[in-house]
């Protein structure tokens, strides 16, 4: 066994696998003799960052379990819903997981909501935040089961080691006692140390009346709104938008609407 091929056994060995394999490829190639001693260690140190970079993104996506494969730049911001293009870019920055503030998304069903939710997550992510989704639904659901277990307390830390936390679909079935102390007990471990994307149909200014008991929802939307980043949706459907798919065959384009469902000569 040759001297390089010792040392990439002892690399992969020691799991510099990026590494390893940038230093394989510059002795296969003959790139290492227009690196000097130093600019070879550079390029393979640089390779070996860029691999445990990629993997630790890798495995903040895969765990985030995120409702959609979204980032920010599939955000449409040609569509009239009362998105605003400078709000998107000042969140695009993950300045506000860095100050442990919110972002309530609030708007009609299929406004978007969840899909801009999911690319603040991704950024987020990208930015290196761990980053949770949880839909409102299936959370509350399985916090009666965690509590049941006795292993509620355990969850909750799981949750509070993630940077950002996105609940999808808030409000979207009435709160009972359990589900509103499980919330609170969420927000009070993340006041201060972490932010949080919220999700919901309904507007802030019925949380009061959906969450039910005055004084915890005065607690639960004290910690939500306060220093919060608010976007509220309006117009139709995103869904109704993009049902209007032209597909080109032929000299003609179909388009697939529930006004329009017939061939048309392109123009």
């Amino acid at each position: 066994m040759n001297n390089v091929q010792a040392t990439i056994n002892k690399l992969n060995t020691m799991r510099l696998v990026g590494m390893a394999h940038a230093f394989r490829t510059a002795i296969e190639t003959g790139m290492h003799r227009n690196y000097s001693p130093d600019e070879l260690m550079s390029h393979c140190s640089d390779a070996e960052w860029d691999e445990r970079r990629n993997r630790r993104l890798k495995t903040f996506i895969h765990d985030a379990r995120f409702k959609y494969s979204a980032c920010m730049a599939d955000i449409d911001l040609g569509l009239k819903r009362n998105l605003d293009k400078s709000t998107i870019l000042r969140l695009s920055d993950c300045e506000w997981v860095m100050r442990n503030e919110n972002v309530i998304l609030t708007g009609p069903t299929g406004s978007g909501k969840s899909f801009i939710g999911s690319a603040l997550g991704h950024q987020a992510c990208f930015s290196d935040y761990r980053t949770g989704y949880y839909s409102c639904l299936k959370l509350f659901k399985s916090i009666k089961l965690y509590k049941a277990e006795g292993t509620w307390l355990k969850e909750l830390k799981r949750i509070q080691k993630q940077k950002v936390i996105i609940l999808d679909d808030l409000g979207i079935e009435p709160f009972d006692s359990l589900s509103r102390l499980a919330l609170l007990e969420i927000l009070e471990d993340r006041y201060n140390q972490g932010a949080t994307i919220v999700v919901s149909q309904i507007p802030v200014i019925k949380w009061h009346e959906v969450i039910g008991d005055e004084t915890i929802a005065d607690a639960i939307c004290d910690r939500l709104l306060h220093n919060s980043h608010r976007i509220e949706l309006t117009g139709e459907s995103v869904r109704k938008h993009y049902k209007k798919i032209v597909v080109k065959d032929e000299g003609y384009q179909l388009l697939e609407s529930k006004e329009v469902d017939s061939k048309q000569p392109l123009e």
